[in-house]
Parts: C-alpha cells; sequence; structure tokens
C-alpha cells in the first residue's frame, strides 16, 4: 500500500506516518520509484500506536514494545495482551493519581505554598520545601 492509501485508512496524517516510520514504529520498503510501500499488516501496527497513545503511553515506551513484536506479518490479539498488560500498571497509576487530584482539586492545588487556613493539605513551617518543586502532596514520587 502507498502512504497515502495507510493515512487514509488509518486516520493518521502521512507526515505522522513518515515520523512513526523515522522512529521505527514502523517500517516500509521502496518501490523501483523510490516510494514508500508498506505491507497490509502496518494498519494494526498503526491502530496499536494509536490506542497506546490515547492511553498516554510516550512513544519511546511504544517504541520498546513494538520490538517485542513479531518483525513481518500481523500483530496477534495475543500480542495486543502482551503490550495491554504491560500498559496497564502505568495506567492505574495515572488513573489514581488524577483521581487523587481531582478529589482535593476544590482544597489545594498542592503547590508547596498550602496557605490557605482551611487547606486540608496542611504544611506547617513550610517544610515541603525540602522535598523539591512542585506539587508535593497530590503528586508524591
Amino acid at each position: 500500500m502507498s502512504v497515502g492509501e495507510v493515512a487514509r485508512r488509518s486516520g493518521v496524517a502521512v507526515s505522522t506516518l513518515h515520523f512513526y516510520e523515522a522512529q521505527g514504529l514502523i517500517r516500509s520498503r521502496r518501490s523501483e520509484g523510490n516510494q514508500r510501500r508498506f505491507a497490509r499488516e502496518i494498519l494494526r501496527r498503526v491502530a496499536i500506536i494509536k490506542v497506546a497513545q490515547r492511553l498516554g503511553v510516550p512513544l519511546a515506551k511504544i517504541g520498546e514494545a513494538m520490538q517485542a513484536l513479531p518483525r513481518d506479518g500481523a500483530p496477534t490479539a495475543a500480542d495486543w495482551r502482551a503490550l495491554s498488560a504491560a500498559w496497564r500498571g502505568e495506567l492505574d497509576d495515572r488513573i489514581a493519581r488524577l483521581t487523587r487530584l481531582r478529589d482535593e482539586l476544590d482544597g489545594c492545588i498542592g503547590c508547596g505554598c498550602l496557605t490557605a487556613p482551611d487547606c486540608p493539605l496542611r504544611n506547617p513551617d513550610d517544610v515541603r520545601f525540602r522535598e523539591g518543586p512542585g506539587p508535593r502532596l497530590l503528586d508524591p514520587l
């Protein structure tokens, strides 16, 4: 398939496909006229990349995970289960952090100043500054 056809069928811009290829996430071969040609299984790989990005998985981690896929042929349902299982823990952690932030959002932004007298996250004597910048209470390391 041409890069235009892959773009049309996957819903991803041609420039994005070129970027994915430059990052090693997908690959093509060149025709005699030096045009990119993609095998049909590229559509499934692009779908995996798109889903992973929607989950918030960084491209570097997507690339690492894609290395475990068979080099030739379409990724299988079992391949997807393995990839998604590897990302599940990070997603659960992100959901927990966002839930905590949402639940405490009205009371404090967790910036470290905590000067509001009714703040549910106390910071007596400004001890949190020693832990570093940013929202130390709402997003602990």
